[in-house]
């Protein structure tokens, strides 16, 4: 049988093409008067902007070195989602348009195109003109010129833009760590040829999108090494290592390669752009979406380093050097406790969930898949899933609490 995730993947990116009437339900208060405004003058196909600017996100971090740091393309994707919902936002209410027919439309997707080409220029400078060249295509996307009010959203999106990228300057992300490896039985260290410093180990330094600080949803240590609990979940990945299976392969690798080109946070991106077109939500909705989704996988991945450099646990196949791993994968660099794989998934399908609660049982076992790929793959052990799994969930949820408490706007001030 197909993997699970690979399944609800497939269903989703066919959801693209042929939106399905069963979940329009969905669709929340004052949606559907939006799209109504939205199929005039410019067809509802090529109304939302966010989706593309998301795929050229995407495909800018392939290219790129970030391609092979999840931690630092989850960061572009954050700084991006948020400021084109806080554009949205802003422009709505600074223009004070209501739900006025084109001038929403073209506001909305205005105010995405100025943030979104601010943001990428600042990630990634060499492309401003590919990114310039985008804001035209959509500000010519309808009949006639550049409508005026593309134009006043763009501004108040360069405007947001700005003042995102002025954060992300400040938010701690670039500064050294300036720490040291504890030594010790039970402690990770690294494997690397010659040993190199854990890898983002300056993350718990970095501001969050919502949470307090690094360290409100740490978890309790994992089991003491040595331990019987510490034995048998040792056991379990040696034993999966010994007998490996070609689907238990064809698993971890499918989760190891969707951090490998756009990253985690690019997958889980992509799953939400087939669900709000199969919703049909407005740009205001979708740019919610990925705002929350992105900050949240941002912040729970702050988290997770802040657990991981706290308790330094050893990797699998450094207690047991029996343990074979996946060449294709590797070791890496980081302790193990707890996954920063399941921090993510948990982030993702716990905002997911929310938005799109009739897809709650494809996310539970897409997170399920997501941490036995990492067992499969003998560098984590089961509690390190369960409880990245948990931490993440535990950070998309305080996320949507404050979201609310905001009046639903995400904020990057």
């Amino acid at each position: 049988m197909r993997p699970i995730e690979r399944i609800a993947l497939l269903c989703a990116l066919v959801a693209v093409a042929t939106a399905c009437d069963s979940d329009q339900r969905l669709v929340g208060p004052g949606v559907s008067k939006r799209l109504l405004a939205n199929a005039r003058g410019v067809p509802f196909t090529e109304g939302l902007a966010s989706p593309a600017w998301q795929e050229t996100a995407r495909n800018f971090i392939m290219q790129s070195k970030l391609s092979g740091n999840s931690v630092a393309a989850t960061r572009v994707y954050a700084y991006l989602s948020v400021a084109q919902h806080d554009a949205v936002v802003r422009a709505e209410d600074a223009l004070g348009l209501g739900s006025g027919g084109r001038s929403l439309l073209e506001v909305d997707r205005g105010a995405v195109a100025g943030a979104s080409a601010v943001v990428l220029a600042y990630f990634d400078p060499g492309d401003v003109q590919v990114f310039e060249s985008q804001v035209l295509q959509q500000a010519n996307a309808g009949p006639g010129q550049p409508h005026p009010d593309f134009i006043r959203g763009e501004a108040v999106g360069r405007e947001v833009g700005a003042a995102a990228v002025a954060r992300a300057r400040t938010d701690g992300f670039d500064l050294p760590w300036t720490g040291t490896v504890p030594v010790g039985p039970g402690l990770w260290f690294s494997s690397a040829k010659p040993p190199q410093p854990p890898a983002i180990a300056q993350l718990p330094g970095m501001r969050p999108f919502f949470l307090t600080s690094a360290d409100q949803f740490r978890p309790a240590p994992p089991p003491a090494f040595g331990s019987p609990g510490y034995l048998s979940a040792l056991a379990e990945v040696r034993a999966i290592s010994d007998t490996r299976t070609a689907e238990q392969v064809n698993i971890a690798l499918f989760w190891a390669r969707s951090t490998g080109s756009s990253s985690i946070g690019g997958f889980w991106n992509t799953i939400a752009t087939a669900w709000i077109a199969e919703s049909g939500l407005g740009e205001r909705e979708a740019t919610h979406v990925f705002a929350l989704l992105d900050a949240a996988m941002m912040d729970a991945a702050i988290g997770c380093w802040d657990a991981k450099l706290t308790y330094w646990f050893i990797r699998p196949p450094q207690a047991d050097p029996l343990i074979t791993l996946i060449p294709a994968i590797g070791l890496p660099n980081h302790p193990s406790y707890p996954s920063a794989h399941s921090c993510y998934c948990g982030a993702a399908a716990g905002v997911l969930s929310a938005f799109f609660p009739a897809k709650t049982d494809s996310l539970d076992a897409m997170v399920h898949e997501a941490g036995l790929a990492r067992i499969y793959a003998g560098i984590h052990y089961r509690f390190d899933v369960e409880t990245g799994a948990r931490l993440g969930r535990q950070a998309a949820r305080f996320a949507g609490e404050a979201d609310r408490s905001r009046g639903s706007a995400v904020g990057t001030q």
